[in-house]
């Protein structure tokens, strides 16, 4: 299947039908931040998903298209629309499928882009948060039915992931808070019920793990112990994600 922009498309205009047999685009910017355990997650629901390279010039689909949107992380800013003109393409699919009720999913860049989206200010912090780590759940984020039944709204509240950004939003109007860091308090947010944004990675696997590593900056070692933990904490969180978003847990109403 290939996506093109639908020019007729208006921002805001559409209406998801709530289709979930139609296929998901997944926004990569970068070769080396794909998928990963997100489109293992999707594949185990029976969904499909395209994947669509903005940095090589892939075109974005219309709302119409989609059963759900995610867009990944990249080592580019928000603001480098020069360098990127995309962004700004990027931005106004977001904004529409937000509009339009799809289920959103965005990751660090993805994140950054999504809060924008949205009208929040994305600003660059004094130090990057880079390697193995956790976030830690807001009361909200310990309710939430994708982050909180992590540890089943109790104790302990920190969940494993992968930090890479320097970047850090401003939390959209409306939007829950749900995990944070001391560094950078605005970790994740949710907008409705299922419209997430993620500063932090969730998707890393192994085999982006070994593409990451010669990357990463200051050579910032993935230990090994730590990563198996981020993947089995971002696989189950990944599955709850889509879960939700295609309306049912466990095969049960997702909870308003």
């Amino acid at each position: 299947m290939s996506f093109e922009t639908d020019p007729g498309v208006t921002i805001g205009s559409a209406a998801w039908p709530g289709d979930r047999h139609r296929p998901w685009a997944v926004v990569q910017h970068v070769s080396h931040e794909g998928p990963g355990l997100i489109g293992e997650a999707l594949r185990q629901a029976g969904l499909t998903f395209e994947v669509v390279r903005a940095d090589l010039g892939d075109g974005f689909p219309s709302v119409a298209e989609l059963g759900g949107l995610v867009v990944m992380g990249g080592p580019m800013g928000v603001h480098d629309v020069a360098d990127h003109p995309w962004l700004l393409a990027e931005r106004e699919l977001l904004a529409e499928a937000v509009e339009g009720g799809l289920p959103v999913l965005g990751v660090c860049l993805g994140a950054q882009q999504l809060a924008l989206a949205l009208g929040a200010e994305v600003t660059t912090g004094a130090a990057a948060e880079i390697g193995m780590g956790s976030v830690e759940l807001t009361g909200p984020g310990r309710l939430d039915p994708v982050l909180g039944p992590e540890y089943g709204g109790l104790a302990p509240t920190a969940i494993a992931c992968v930090h890479w950004h320097q970047d850090t939003f401003a939390l959209p109007s409306g939007a829950v808070h749900l995990a944070a860091t001391p560094r950078y308090p605005n970790q994740a947010f949710r907008v409705g019920d299922k419209v997430y944004g993620l500063q932090f990675h969730v998707e890393v696997d192994r085999t982006l793990a070994q593409s990451w590593a010669p990357l990463i900056p200051g050579g910032t070692p993935l230990d090994e112990g730590r990563l198996v933990e981020a993947e089995t904490v971002g696989r189950r969180i990944l599955r709850r994600f889509v879960s939700v978003a295609i309306g049912s847990i466990d095969g049960a109403e997702v909870p308003k």
